[in-house]
């Protein structure tokens, strides 16, 4: 059978104070020491830290940004009218003079204006010429006429003096005289009025010639502007160049504007480069730069920078002081350094590239 074994309470209870105190005093104990230790120094990843040694000397400050060189001037080649492409005579990348052709385009309704404007100033000059033709003829018959007066009052004039110079005498009636003296007043009526008609109908002719004149220049110039839209049709390079774009396709219809081809001129290039906002702020024009074409460094300076930010970033133009390297064509990516500023004499890190300051 079990025997009960006996335990002493009052030993027990000591015991579990004892422990409880213990267990306090350690907490306590373990509390002062933790708050006279110095705080534990940041923890962060390795691959975030930028590590360099410092150093002392010269420093130039700069930015980098990538780039690519980009042409100085573009000529931008639009439709001056609607059509459709007939032919494309080119291919991008070729170079082209001012009167290299580079597509012909078609359209029936500008060939069809022009062929009608030509008719029309066709027309309008024989009519002129034929009206000109009529006013001399005009003109030539009341000069006749002009002149059959004339001698008419000559005549009349005579013979009014021989008749007056026989009434004197008394060779002749004095009636005879007065007769031949009216006969010659009217025909000099008649050679005045046959000379201002002579006069008028000049002018007359003269005014209906200007106004023929002035429908022919009306003609001439809607002929003139119909021939321009059908030469229009043969697009030209327009400049000496390489041509970049043509992005257009046989078939294709266009409109008047819009772009038919792009040529620039390889030997004059500038590099774009892309700059970080929180270093642009930093840049002036005038600063000077290098360009790395990944062929060769070109010195040049900042002639450009973009007001406005795209994608975190600003445009940046330098201008190349230096001789294009070989195989330096348009669109080629390059790496740009702006100097900044140029420091003497002080303590320095290495910065990130999209560092910055504080």
């Amino acid at each position: 059978m079990d025997i009960p074994r006996k335990v002493d309470l009052r030993k027990r209870r000591l015991r579990r104070l004892g422990f409880t105190l213990a267990g306090i005093a350690a907490i306590l104990l373990t509390t002062l020491g933790l708050s006279r230790l110095k705080p534990a120094a940041p923890e962060v990843d390795r691959s975030t830290v930028w590590v360099d040694a410092v150093k002392r000397g010269n420093m130039d400050i700069q930015v980098r940004g990538l780039g690519k060189l980009v042409p100085e001037e573009v000529l931008w080649i639009p439709a001056q009218v609607e059509g459709r492409v007939a032919q494309k005579l080119v291919l991008p990348g070729i170079a082209v003079n001012p009167d290299t052709v580079l597509l012909k385009l078609s359209s029936p309704q500008i060939e069809q204006a022009a062929l009608d404007a030509e008719w029309q100033l066709k027309a309008g000059e024989a009519d002129y010429n034929s009206m000109k033709a009529q006013l001399a003829s005009k003109l030539l018959d009341q000069q006749s006429t002009a002149a059959t007066a004339k001698s008419d009052y000559f005549q009349s004039k005579l013979s009014a003096e021989r008749d007056k110079q026989l009434a004197d005498l008394g060779l002749g009636p004095k009636i005879a005289a007065q007769l031949s003296e009216a006969k010659a007043q009217a025909a000099e009526t008649r050679d005045q009025i046959a000379g201002q008609q002579v006069g008028e109908l000049s002018n007359s002719i003269q005014a209906q010639l200007a106004a023929q004149k002035a429908r022919i220049e009306q003609l001439r110039a809607l002929y003139s502007l119909k021939k321009g839209q059908l030469d229009s049709l043969t697009v030209y390079a327009g400049a000496a160049g390489v041509l970049q774009e043509l992005p257009v396709e046989p078939g294709q219809q266009v409109t008047a504007g819009t772009t038919l081809a792009k040529v620039a001129q390889p030997n004059h290039l500038k590099a774009q480069l892309q700059i970080a906002e929180t270093q642009a702020k930093d840049i002036q024009l005038n600063q000077r730069a290098e360009i790395d074409t990944h062929n060769g460094i070109i010195p040049g300076h900042v002639i450009r920078i973009d007001p406005s930010v795209q994608n975190g970033t600003r445009t940046v133009d330098v201008t190349l002081d230096g001789p294009l390297p070989a195989g330096a064509v348009p669109d080629l990516s390059v790496d740009g350094t702006i100097e900044i500023a140029h420091l003497n004499d002080v303590v320095y890190v290495g910065r990130p590239a999209f560092g910055q300051s504080e």
